[in-house]
């Protein structure tokens, strides 16, 4: 068989029936991230330093933001709750509201079935009726079996598949007023129940895991930073980062904060105070806020002398994008196929990022991105923040050296510098 041919063969349905139902799954846990930069921001504002004693001293108004954005951030309930629902809409095809509510149901009764068994209890307590009980007789906080945001994600595809299934049920007509999407969220709470007591038969060892597994990536320091960037931004082409980052990001790692609440996840335990946290965010900051932008700038001065000033004024839009919010696809999307050598240069660049950043003892971390928002907003909570601008100047330089050197020596096909063919056909859907 040729090689053209073979490259003719068609993958198999379960093939692209897969992928395509991963880059969905993916799509869907973009919906709960979305609600991350109002959810930081509020945490941020009820911090001490801001609105609280060490800041403004409205100490009131600081515990409403506090709570505000805590009730969010909430590693037990918060977080995991807004991935079911926003994974349950995602994944159900033509949903509505009841898919909703069908979710939040669901959860609320898996949720609280976990109460019900603490696995520990603080120092000096003891367990009782569900609870745990200091010496003195006033309760304390107890840690329960918590899948956190992975559990949230399985009670959202588990909605999606039974609302799909049966919102247009019809009972008998005695009991027709549970027909259709008014019986899902009744199906949710049998399926939920049923969940939950696999979670608190299964999931110590599974937790076990994965704990092991961050401990592991969490020693390797700064090698364990360039790996997860790397991997980070490769998965990124075909849609399936959001994986990755949702279980670094939100599941791995554990910080106990003041009040004895535990959080999961490097983003809530940096946006908690862990001075530990942000090994898997610090080096996005050098690549979003200077090199990408960087990037864009050589593109546009590559781009052909009639369309660079086209070109200059499409980049100089997608660099800010990058540089204040960390947005970073529409430009990387302007190279990723057509040049994807150079997003290859972008990936390993992005794990040396990681690395560095990360082995100089720098410490940042977002709500949303790597931009300048959330650089700004979380200085204070950062160690070594003044670094990243230093780090990221030098990103910036080699970012434009490279990709300039790349575009022109392997004449790479960069936005402004199409094939002639390409460019006439351009101009003729224009007219």
């Amino acid at each position: 068989m040729s090689a053209s041919n073979a490259a003719a063969v068609p993958q198999p349905k379960w093939w692209n029936g897969l992928f395509q139902g991963l880059q969905k799954m993916g799509r869907s846990l973009q919906l709960p991230i979305a609600v991350l930069p109002a959810a930081g921001i509020l945490n941020r504002l009820g911090q001490d330093d801001v609105f609280g004693k060490t800041g403004l001293g409205w100490n009131d108004v600081a515990k409403v933001f506090n709570g505000a954005g805590g009730a969010l951030l909430n590693g037990a309930l918060g977080l995991p709750l807004l991935f079911c629902v926003g994974v349950a809409i995602g994944m159900a095809k033509k949903a509505d509201g009841s898919t909703a509510l069908a979710a939040v149901a669901g959860f609320l009764v898996y949720f609280g079935v976990l109460q019900q068994f603490p696995k520990d209890c603080a120092a000096g307590a003891k367990l009782a009726a569900g609870a745990c009980v200091a010496k003195d007789g006033s309760a304390v906080l107890a840690t329960y079996q918590n899948p956190g945001v992975f559990g949230g994600i399985v009670m959202g595809l588990l909605t999606a598949y039974f609302w799909q299934r049966f919102h247009r049920t019809k009972l008998v007509d005695w009991l027709g007023f549970f027909n259709g999407r008014r019986l899902v969220p009744i199906i949710m709470a049998g399926v939920a129940i049923v969940f939950s007591v696999l979670c608190l038969w299964i999931w110590p060892p599974v937790g076990d895991a994965l704990t092991s597994f961050s401990k592991w990536l969490v020693d390797l320091g700064a090698a364990g930073s360039g790996i997860f960037g790397v991997a980070n931004r490769a998965l990124l082409v075909i849609g399936l980062h959001q994986f990755l980052n949702t279980f670094i990001w939100f599941q791995f790692g554990d910080f106990t904060k003041p009040d004895g609440a535990v959080v999961h996840g490097d983003i809530p335990r940096f946006l908690a105070g862990d001075p530990t946290a942000g090994q898997f965010q610090t080096g996005f900051f050098p690549i979003m806020m200077f090199a990408l932008p960087a990037a864009a700038l050589a593109i546009a001065h590559c781009a052909r002398p009639h369309r660079r000033k086209e070109v200059s004024g499409m980049m100089l839009s997608v660099g800010l994008t990058s540089l204040v919010t960390g947005i970073t696809e529409p430009i990387e999307y302007s190279f990723v196929f057509i040049a994807p050598l150079l997003y290859v240069i972008h990936a390993i660049l992005t794990g040396v990022s990681m690395a560095v950043s990360w082995g100089l003892g720098i410490k940042d971390g977002f709500s949303f991105s790597a931009g300048l928002i959330d650089y700004v907003i979380n200085w204070s909570l950062a160690t070594k923040p003044w670094l990243i601008i230093p780090v990221g100047l030098c990103f910036a330089v080699v970012y434009y050296a490279v990709f300039r050197f790349a575009i022109t020596k392997f004449n790479l096909p960069t936005p402004g510098r199409e094939p002639e063919e390409d460019e006439l056909e351009r101009e003729n859907i224009k007219a």
